[in-house]
């Protein structure tokens, strides 16, 4: 033997001993649980593009009869804004011009333009005092995706796929879609449900509406499933073979990434096809449940994916990045989020599901309580804000009907209970079994995790 070959012989047999980790039967090298889990999924309904929390969440009554005075020095205390706004002469203060109702036997407020989360409001745990580093978009949704403002690391439901694996071989283990608003709208990036370093296999897979809800699905006219699986079996062959003697364990996750992608030539169909739904569903996600791609459908598709073991499904609602004509747009938004949003959970209730299913709803940081460009009477915008915003959490282990967090009288700093992107994170994977500590992984020789270096478990937030 030369010192070349005995050099490659302990890579052989790693490469070997990895192909064989990441060909298991969950595609996933998975750890178990650190502690018994309260959910076992999260369904993570994103609304990209920050909804206004002084518009839906945050009742600010007072600031009425300050409308249109100059927002105090004291409150804003120099912080950093936008490019937007960093050059007004001034800043006007805008209440929002919508209503706020108490809602259930928990006495949640929550603005008109929320009536069906209103029904729900014993059922959600109501965050008002997040706050992020990011003040522009898509800094703010890779933070919120990986912990992290810069591109690159792996997303939170890569992190989970890689933690825990999937309960069903046939459907990924993280899968996302997409639905449009109807108000302005920032880009999103495929990148945002990357598994950035880890192997592909924990890489979000995107469903798409139309007859193929994820590209390639359906075999080519002419082309028989008989001839796909000889085609794969061969494929896999020769992947094996340079797995042999080429230690890449991206080549196994290749192999089952073949493989995963076949079975869901099978599974995807019936996944997909509401034919078997009563009228009944139809009627409680709302009108727009019908069409393929909406936020609504998309969401009576996320509750099939929660029956059927995937273990986390992500909706982005774009749309919300609302720097002028406000009132318009959230109307718009909350007529196509509201409903279904809130169907989901009740949906999941009644099957049994929501206790360990983990729902999450926000965006990716909130808007200021002064108006961007002129305030009237009946319209405002209102830009970036970081300071502080709201998001609900509902079943898998948290705490029902409650509001956790206050802000200043302004809605501008928090002045309670502040919660950073990390604590979110450790608490959501805390309902998972996980020590958000201990879920690390190795990558040019630093152990990385989710929560970085940062990151506490809320307990008040906690059933």
């Amino acid at each position: 033997m030369n010192r070349r070959d005995f050099f490659r012989l302990p890579s052989m047999t790693l490469g070997a001993a990895a192909l064989s980790s990441l060909l298991a039967e969950d595609q996933s090298p998975g750890v178990l649980p650190h502690f018994p889990p309260t959910a076992k999924r999260v369904i993570y309904l994103f609304q990209h593009g920050a909804p206004s929390q002084l518009d839906l969440f945050d009742y600010k009554p007072n600031l009425t009869a300050r409308r249109g005075e100059e927002l105090p020095d004291s409150i804003r205390q120099g912080q950093r804004l936008t490019g937007m706004t960093a050059f007004q002469a001034k800043f006007p203060t805008a209440p929002s011009i919508f209503p706020f109702t108490q809602h259930g036997q928990s006495g949640q407020w929550l603005s008109d333009l929320l009536p069906h989360t209103g029904k729900i409001a014993d059922d959600i745990c109501l965050i008002r005092s997040l706050h992020t580093d990011a003040i522009n978009h898509d800094p703010a949704v890779t933070f919120f995706q990986t912990g992290f403002q810069l591109a690159g690391r792996p997303s939170i439901g890569s992190w989970i796929s890689y933690g825990l694996g999937s309960e069903n071989k046939d459907l990924p283990a993280f899968v996302v879609m997409v639905s449009q608003g109807v108000g302005n709208t920032q880009a999103l990036a495929d990148r945002q449900w990357s598994s950035g370093f880890m192997p592909t296999q924990h890489q979000g897979v995107k469903f798409r509406s139309g007859a193929d809800p994820v590209l390639y699905l359906s075999n080519p006219e002419g082309y028989e499933d008989a001839a796909r699986r000889r085609f794969l079996d061969d494929l896999s062959r020769l992947n094996k073979m340079r797995a042999a003697v080429d230690p890449d364990p991206e080549i196994g996750a290749r192999i089952g990434q073949y493989e995963m992608a076949y079975r869901m030539q099978h599974s995807v169909p019936e996944l997909t096809d509401f034919s078997t739904e009563p009228e009944s569903t139809f009627e409680l996600y709302g009108p727009d449940s019908r069409t393929p791609g909406t936020f609504a459908a998309n969401c009576i598709l996320a509750r099939r994916m929660a029956e059927r073991g995937v273990r986390f499904v992500q909706l982005f609602h774009r749309g919300w990045d609302a720097h002028n004509n406000l009132p318009k747009e959230i109307r718009g938004q909350c007529l196509q989020t509201d409903q279904p949003s809130a169907a989901l959970v009740m949906d999941l209730k009644r099957r049994g599901l929501l206790k360990d299913t983990l729902v999450v709803w926000g965006g990716e940081f909130g808007r200021t309580v002064y108006s961007q460009g002129v305030l009237t009477d009946t319209n405002y915008g209102r830009d970036h804000h970081p300071r502080c915003f709201a998001l609900w959490m509902a079943g898998g282990g948290i705490k029902p009907g409650i509001s956790f967090g206050e802000t200043d009288d302004f809605g501008y700093n928090i002045v309670r209970d502040p919660v950073e992107i990390h604590d979110l994170h450790a608490t959501m994977l805390h309902c998972l079994g996980i020590d958000h500590t201990r879920l690390t992984y190795k990558y040019q020789g630093r152990h990385y995790r989710l929560t970085d270096v940062r990151g506490n478990l809320v307990p008040q937030l906690l059933a």
